[in-house]
């Protein structure tokens, strides 16, 4: 039997030897812990390093066609990279609005001095005191080609030539002569409208159709736009902008071809109205004043 005294110190000692054994397992128990929270530092050291590459990236890419696009969005730019069609069209109508505004300046300047003329004309025709002497002033050189110096000058020349034929132009052949005269007037008058109305068809072409033909280099712009977008598989305006704009200036200039082009037909129209007028006003007169010296036999 073993002696009390002696068993507890025995007792102890096993005890102290079981948790030295049991020592090593409870050192080792935390060693997973440590991994994951090295697996995780490791996670997050390499994460910093992947995603501010991606928009970086994104961001560099996307720059430069902005940068770009803006700098073509200038009137010149347009008309540079636009499609060989709409450029075409945007050519044609400058040259078409060029033409307008060189019609302008000519024609009034025709009308201007025209008019003058015409003036001085009537002023020297009411002071001849008989036909030959109206017929000398309308054929100098003062109103050469001034149309009414042209008809007066084609009366007296019939009046003339009837009274060279050997006709009794103040007796029974006073009416034929007079109708003959009145034929050569409105053969020079015919004349004289044919000369006033040349160029207006083209500005009015140019005032009814630039609109319609700028539109049309609109539409096939626009056409290539939404075509870009199909290959392309992208709805970004910054993309498909400029050539909206492109397709858009071609209208813009036909409008700019137009307008001018319609002010001008409207305003012409209206001189040349008022000058007809006047040529017929100086018809009655130069008829009345052919009768009046036949009767008194001149």
């Amino acid at each position: 039997m073993i002696d009390i005294k002696f068993k507890t110190p025995f007792i102890a000692l096993i005890g102290a030897v079981a948790l030295m054994a049991s020592a090593p397992a409870f050192a080792q128990a935390p060693a997973p812990a440590a991994e994951a929270a090295a697996a995780v530092a490791t996670a997050d050291a390499a994460a910093p390093a992947l995603t501010p590459a991606e928009p970086v990236a994104a961001a560099e890419s996307a720059d430069p066609p902005q940068m770009e696009n803006a700098g073509k969005l200038t009137v010149m730019g347009m008309f540079g990279s636009a499609t060989l069609v709409v450029k075409a069209v945007m050519i044609g109508l400058i040259l078409a609005s060029m033409v307008s505004w060189f019609l302008l300046v000519t024609k009034m300047i025709e009308f201007n001095g025209m008019e003058k003329v015409a003036n001085g004309f009537m002023d020297a025709f009411r002071g001849a005191k008989n036909y030959s002497e109206a017929g000398r002033i309308a054929l100098s050189e003062d109103f050469a080609g001034n149309p009414l110096a042209d008809m007066a000058a084609a009366a007296v020349q019939e009046v003339e030539l009837s009274r060279q034929a050997g006709l009794n132009i103040s007796g029974e052949h006073r009416e034929t002569t007079l109708h003959r005269a009145e034929g050569a007037v409105n053969a020079v008058q015919a004349t004289l409208g044919k000369r006033l109305s040349s160029g207006m068809q083209f500005l009015a072409s140019v005032g009814s159709g630039g609109p319609f033909i700028g539109l049309f280099g609109t539409v096939y712009g626009i056409m290539n736009s939404f075509i870009g977008i199909a290959n392309t598989n992208t709805t970004n305006l910054a993309v498909v902008a400029p050539g909206i704009a492109e397709a858009l200036l071609a209208t813009g200039i036909g409008l700019f071809a137009a307008i001018p082009a319609v002010i001008f037909y409207n305003y012409f129209q209206s001189r040349i109205s008022g000058f007809g007028g006047r040529s017929e006003s100086f018809v009655a007169e130069l008829m009345n004043s052919l009768s009046r010296q036949l009767d008194k036999g001149a």
